[in-house]
């Protein structure tokens, strides 16, 4: 990193969401229904009409929202609810103001603290943080480099997508709203969750605890972290996550609590509930909602995934809530997090590459290393010692998985894959992910072709990763916070983050992200088959195979099986 801190000028950057309520605000205050009609300035007779039209529009639009408003607050007298959440949209139309002047956020850089913070000055009432101020937001994108240098090849690398106008649409149902009056007081039934696995599996289970806290009206017990066997990690949910803020972030739609009140303590060992794939709320209430009113405590484990993906839109609403607004890293991990980020993004544009190259990985997907047979002998004795953890198909051999795209990329085909869609040799690379197997021998394929390569260990300074060494979660929460703010995020076998960051990073802004199209590119990386007679023919075969696939807000319409964290279009993004 060449770039001295001490010649970086401070700035301010401003992230409009364009929420509707707070344009009002702004322009009430700076001016009157009388000064829109009436103005001292001369002015021509076109420009006249266009101003007494738009003056009109935006009276207009005032006594309709005035309506609605007290429509709204009249109906609240009977039902009693309060509105629990806000929601984007357009501002006015005819507005003279900037779209930065009515931003809720401000992003500041400080070159003395190194640190990424984010405020608002938008509170509820009740001190509640608005949801359009609880998201996480990553640093902001750089843009295509205007450098004269640059290809056109790299220059579409760097562009990011347009988003389709779709933006965070969190609007619950009046209903929704009607019930949470009742749920959020709940103090007989109790709900506890054990989530198991890494990081972002846990989180996924901790969405889930929440929505079905929901769907049985009990409170939810802080979710247990259950200790890894793989890593040894023994994390509590308060070690990773903002629990203070988790709490407020949900205080509408559940009522969430530290522990177990002493008139609910467990006596006994409950066994592990037996839960199928793919379960409703109709099955969750039938099974789980007599035992829940008679004992007062239920205790739910393995629930890795287990929840229906197809629920009602408010459900699906509050699974986007938890995940891009309650679930926020705790302080230590959060500001260590983003000082990485922003050592990374102050150098220029950078890419992250989520690298599933862990041991265990191997192990569990039945795949070859890439590393020669000493490597491979390794892994096949460990799946063979312990079988469980193979969750690949049995029926196939290793060749025929990763011909089917069940298998991570390794770093040489990272690599051709970043080069074919016009990454520079130049590009900034962060890599994200646990030790690899075989250490720097695994990563020298992607280190050869992209000398810029950094990693968590490489960006942090003497000492500061040493509160959490040995913690597994915590290593990984930081790896998600880089990995977000980066231009352009690629994952070389999917999963629970890669998952999670495709949605979040189109929730926040649509930052480009990158599926890899595996069944259909790995034919043109083997030898056996014929290769393209160029570099520019592969570089071509590459971005086509890639079309549509980097960045572009899917939606779960044609999929309905798909999960709302990863495709978070329609139900928690819309156009307005």
């Amino acid at each position: 990193m060449a770039k001295s801190k001490n010649n970086i000028k401070k700035s301010i950057i401003t992230i409009n969401p364009f929420h509707y309520i707070h344009s009002l605000s702004k322009s009430s205050t700076n001016s009157s229904p009388k000064s829109l009609i009436f103005t001292p300035r001369k002015v021509s007779s076109a420009s006249r009409n266009h101003q007494s039209l738009c003056s009109l529009s935006n009276l207009y639009l005032y006594f309709l929202f005035a309506l609605t408003f007290f429509t709204l607050f009249e109906a609240s007298n009977v039902t009693s609810f309060k509105p629990i959440t806000d929601h984007y949209s357009i501002p006015l139309p005819c507005s003279s103001s900037s779209s930065t002047s009515s931003s809720p956020y401000s992003i500041s850089f400080s070159s003395s603290r190194s640190t990424l913070m984010v405020s608002s000055n938008e509170k509820n009432e009740d001190n509640t943080v608005r949801l359009s101020s609880s998201v996480v937001v990553p640093l902001p994108a750089h843009g295509v480099p205007s450098n004269s240098n640059v290809t056109e090849e790299e220059r579409e690398f760097w562009k990011q997508p347009n988003g389709g106008g779709y933006k965070p649409c969190l609007e619950f149902s009046i209903d929704y709203r009607r019930l949470s009056k009742d749920i959020v007081k709940e103090k007989t039934r109790f709900l506890v969750v054990v989530a198991s696995g890494g990081l972002n599996q846990q989180r996924n289970q901790i969405v889930d605890a929440v929505v079905l806290a929901r769907i049985l009206k009990a409170s939810l017990v802080i979710p247990i972290l259950k200790v890894n066997l793989i890593w040894g990690d023994e994390s509590e949910f308060s070690d990773i996550f903002d629990v203070e803020h988790f709490k407020r972030t949900l205080q509408a739609d559940v009522r969430v609590v530290s522990s177990l009140p002493s008139t609910h303590i467990i006596a006994r060992q409950l066994p592990e509930a037996k839960i199928p794939h793919g379960v409703s709320p109709f099955w969750i209430r039938s099974r789980f909602f007599k035992q829940l009113n008679e004992e007062g405590v239920l205790v739910l484990k393995g629930l890795d995934s287990k929840l229906s993906k197809n629920l009602l839109p408010d459900l699906q609403k509050l699974r986007c809530k938890v995940a891009f607004h309650a679930l926020k890293f705790a302080a230590p991990i959060l500001e260590l997090g983003n000082r990485l980020a922003r050592r990374m993004w102050i150098e220029g544009p950078y890419v992250a590459v989520h690298l599933r190259l862990e041991k265990d990985v191997w192990i569990r997907t039945g795949c070859r290393t890439g590393l020669g047979s000493k490597f491979d002998d390794i892994i096949v004795k460990e799946r063979e010692s312990r079988p469980e953890f193979l969750t690949g198909r049995l029926n196939i051999s290793a060749t025929q998985r990763r011909l089917a795209g069940l298998c991570p990329l390794n770093a040489h085909e990272v690599a051709r894959l970043l080069k074919g869609l016009g990454a520079p040799r130049s590009a900034l690379v962060y890599s994200a992910g646990g030790e690899p197997f075989g250490g720097k021998l695994a990563l020298k394929p992607l280190t050869t072709e992209f000398p810029n390569l950094m990693t968590k260990e490489m960006l942090a300074r003497e000492g500061e990763l040493s509160p959490f060494m040995n913690r597994s979660s915590a290593l990984a929460a930081i790896d998600y916070i880089v990995s977000l703010s980066s231009d352009v995020f690629l994952a070389s076998h999917g999963g629970n983050m890669g998952s999670a960051m495709q949605g979040h990073r189109a929730y926040v802004g649509h930052r480009k992200y990158v599926k890899p199209n595996k069944r259909k590119m790995i034919p043109y990386f083997d030898q056996e088959t014929s290769i393209p007679n160029s570099y520019e023919e592969f570089s071509g075969i590459m971005r086509y195979l890639h079309k549509g696939l980097q960045g572009q807000p899917l939606s779960r319409n044609n999929k309905r099986g798909r999960d709302v964290i990863a495709y978070p279009v329609p139900e928690c993004m819309c156009r307005r």
